[in-house]
């Protein structure tokens, strides 16, 4: 078995504790502990199992630790999705759905009923038109809802041969039992 030429001294091995403490993202704080614990002498297997890492994943911070220092080991991902509009889109969006129905944008191929009511279908025809992009999440156009300040409601269904004084005298019938 060949031996570990790895080791850190006690001031790198403070260097990354003190990033550790101060540190307040949980990634970065596992690679800060793997390579702490791998430069101590511990077995890679044991600080797979203790930081729930993978071996190349360790290697690679090994690597990076060595030829950048406690820096490379800094998480480096930009969290987040990207967003198809800008923040300023959105709140033009907000004012476009307020302002018009979709009869008014969209003519006779609206989804709701008389064209009254922004359906997710009418949305995402609406933001192709006025933004020329394509949302295919049913998910991000009901986000998009939401930061324009709309809520779900989902139209309630009344049959065409609906006898409205029979409905009140049913519900009337059933308020008295």
């Amino acid at each position: 078995m060949a031996k570990r030429k790895f080791k850190l001294t006690p001031q790198e091995t403070k260097e990354i504790m003190s990033a550790y403490n101060s540190c307040k993202v949980g990634q970065t704080k596992i690679r800060y502990q793997a390579v702490r614990l791998y430069g101590q002498g511990y077995a890679t297997a044991e600080i797979e199992q203790i930081t729930n890492c993978s071996r190349s994943s360790l290697m690679e911070w090994i690597r990076a630790y060595q030829k950048y220092g406690v820096q490379g080991l800094v998480d480096k991902r930009a969290g987040g999705n990207s967003a198809k509009l800008s923040k300023l889109q959105i709140e033009e969006l907000g004012l476009r759905l307020h302002q018009y129905t979709p009869e008014q944008i969209l003519g006779k191929q609206t989804h709701s009923m008389a064209g009254q009511f922004w359906t997710i279908e009418d949305l995402q025809k609406a933001i192709k038109k006025w933004y020329q992009v394509e949302y295919t999440s049913r998910g991000s156009l009901q986000h998009l809802f939401r930061a324009c300040g709309f809520s779900f409601h989902r139209p309630e269904r009344v049959f065409k041969s609906r006898r409205e004084a029979q409905v009140m005298e049913f519900e009337e019938q059933v308020e008295k039992n």
